[in-house]
């Protein structure tokens, strides 16, 4: 049985407001997270990515109670990623209402914390959210980023997306930091090279800006595409995004 492909609004949050800019930069806000994610829900998003982009230490008492409430309107399983440095962060997010936790991070400077999480809680609960960018100084052309795609943290990105998924991550969140925001479509090559390096789900992130850019990232490998400024300021709807998807042969929940 072919899979269906999942379409997932991601909700970038700072100081409790969901946000939105390019490369993580030129922020905008775009509206109030548990007012989104119950939008998003009833109109048929098959999961919600919620992303503490500022997590910071004073910011994560307001994490969990934004999750919890966040929790409680949707019926959708929500991922939760930023700021997660321990099996306890985990577990304090679950118990917030979170089903997924992403990290990022602080896998990138302590890769084991990828197997603890997943030894204790099973790899289904683990998203490992990789920021590729172009590098012309990598194996791949590939580097990995951190601080919204403006550090290099010296890794090839395709080699840290496999190494990721032999430590115990259940999904690769795969964001295209020169796409991001820009609304070109999504970076096809990236996707394809990361599908080939991998077999546990791959979701892409990055560039999407018509109906007519997600197609092309599921037959690149994608087995969810993500998107956030497109959906929050209404130039797509997520109906019409699985429009697209069913119309180029791809099946959607």
């Amino acid at each position: 049985m072919t899979l269906s492909v999942r379409v997932i609004p991601c909700l970038d949050v700072a100081a409790g407001r969901v946000v939105k800019g390019v490369r993580f930069q030129g922020l905008r806000d775009a509206g109030d997270p548990v007012e989104l994610a119950a939008k998003y829900d009833a109109d048929g998003a098959d999961e919600l990515t919620f992303l503490d982009i500022s997590a910071s230490y004073e910011g994560r008492a307001t994490t969990l109670e934004v999750v919890s409430r966040t929790a409680e309107e949707v019926f959708i399983p929500l991922t939760v990623g930023g700021g997660v440095s321990s099996v306890d962060d985990v577990d304090s997010l679950l118990r917030a209402g979170a089903d997924k936790v992403a990290v990022n991070t602080s896998a990138i400077q302590r890769p084991e914390l990828i197997a603890e999480i997943a030894d204790r809680f099973g790899n289904q609960v683990l998203v490992l959210s990789v920021d590729a960018r172009r590098a012309a100084g990598t194996d791949s052309g590939f580097e990995v980023t951190t601080h919204g795609g403006r550090t290099s943290a010296g890794l090839d990105a395709l080699a840290w997306a496999a190494r990721g998924a032999e430590l115990g991550a259940g999904e690769i969140l795969l964001n295209a930091m020169d796409a991001d925001g820009t609304r070109d479509g999504f970076d096809l090559e990236l996707i394809r090279r990361v599908r080939a390096e991998v077999t546990i789900p791959v979701i892409a992130s990055g560039g999407a800006g018509t109906a007519a850019h997600f197609p092309p990232a599921v037959e690149a490998g994608a087995d969810a595409v993500l998107a956030a400024s497109v959906f929050h300021f209404g130039t797509l709807s997520i109906g019409e995004v699985k429009a697209a998807l069913s119309a180029a042969g791809h099946p959607v929940r």
